[in-house]
């Protein structure tokens, strides 16, 4: 079957198209809405800008198809092969894209809110742009996948692997990431307002100049991480591990750092105003110029410490460890 002839069998009132041979075929801004193109063989096809509303492309072979603006909402893609498929610009809203093959595709700028991506593969993807917001992405591989400026607030990855995954400028607000491995992460830029990251492993993430107030960080391993010009207000970050951590120019104001550990972490002129620095080990870490004005630290540990210009103007510091290893009163 060619072409021309789907659809005019489709103008006939014709929709059950299983399994068609439609290899290379030019189906340019079509009118296919509600068509069954079930394990359908559309592998080099063009279909830039169809209208595919509901239409069922579930185990379909869409291997570097061009599906770049198609329409296709509530649609299924289910168990489809769109292994480097040019999806750009696609509408995908609340389509079923389950265990979908989606390697090496290009998604940029796609539409995907409220679909639901389960067990799909998107490793390698260009997911930059890709709209995911309440998504259900639930043990999605996306390892190396650029999601650079992607919009995945609220949405559900639990059991997702994102090794190497880039997170730079995207919207990950009230996301839950928590007990994943986050090893090396690019998270620059992004917007983790109100995030779950409890107990991750951040080894070595990049959280420069990213926003994260009230963000729940409480037991993660952040060692090495760049924290430069983060924003981590309100906070929490009890018994985090933050060695050789970044923190330079960091909002920590009024954050929860209850027996953290910054042993030789990097806190240049970081803001820890009001901060709860109770039992937190700050070993050797250097405090040069940071603001600690009404800080409470209470039993914490500056063994080590540089504190050179710090202000500790009413701060809290009975029972701190000093740097010379005296305890305070």
């Amino acid at each position: 079957m060619d072409a021309e002839e789907l659809l005019r069998r489709y103008a006939l009132g014709e929709r059950d198209f299983s399994e068609v041979n439609l290899i290379g075929a030019n189906l340019q801004k079509a009118h296919l809405a509600g068509a069954n193109l079930a394990r359908a063989s559309l592998a080099g096809a063009n279909l830039s800008r169809a209208f595919l509303f509901e239409a069922n492309l579930s185990e379909a072979f869409l291997y570097n198809t061009n599906l770049s603006f198609v329409k296709l909402g509530k649609g299924y893609l289910t168990n489809a092969d769109l292994t480097k498929a040019d999806l750009r610009g696609a509408f995908l809203v609340r389509s079923d894209l389950v265990r979908a093959k989606l390697s090496g595709a290009n998604l940029m700028g796609v539409n995907l809110r409220s679909a639901n991506l389960s067990a799909v593969n998107l490793c390698g993807a260009n997911l930059s742009g890709i709209n995911l917001r309440s998504a259900n992405l639930t043990a999605a591989n996306l390892s190396w996948a650029n999601m650079s400026r992607a919009r995945l607030t609220q949405a559900i990855m639990t059991g997702a692997n994102l090794t190497g995954i880039n997170f730079s400028h995207a919207h990950l607000v009230e996301i839950d990431l928590h007990g994943m491995d986050l090893n090396g992460v690019n998270f620059s830029e992004a917007k983790l307002t109100g995030a779950n990251l409890c107990a991750c492993n951040l080894t070595a993430a990049n959280f420069s100049g990213a926003k994260l107030p009230e963000a729940n960080l409480q037991d993660a391993t952040l060692n090495g991480a760049n924290l430069i010009n983060v924003n981590l207000q309100n906070s929490n970050l009890s018994y985090a591990i933050l060695m050789k951590a970044d923190l330079s120019n960091a909002v920590l104001s009024c954050a929860d750092l209850t027996g953290a550990n910054f042993n030789l972490a990097i806190l240049h002129h970081t803001d820890l105003r009001g901060a709860n620095l109770e039992g937190t080990y700050l070993w050797k870490a250097d405090l040069s110029g940071v603001n600690l004005r009404g800080a409470n630290l209470r039993g914490a540990s500056l063994r080590g410490a540089i504190i050179k210009d710090a202000d500790l103007q009413d701060a809290d510091l009975s029972g701190t460890t000093l740097p010379d290893g005296n305890i305070s009163d």
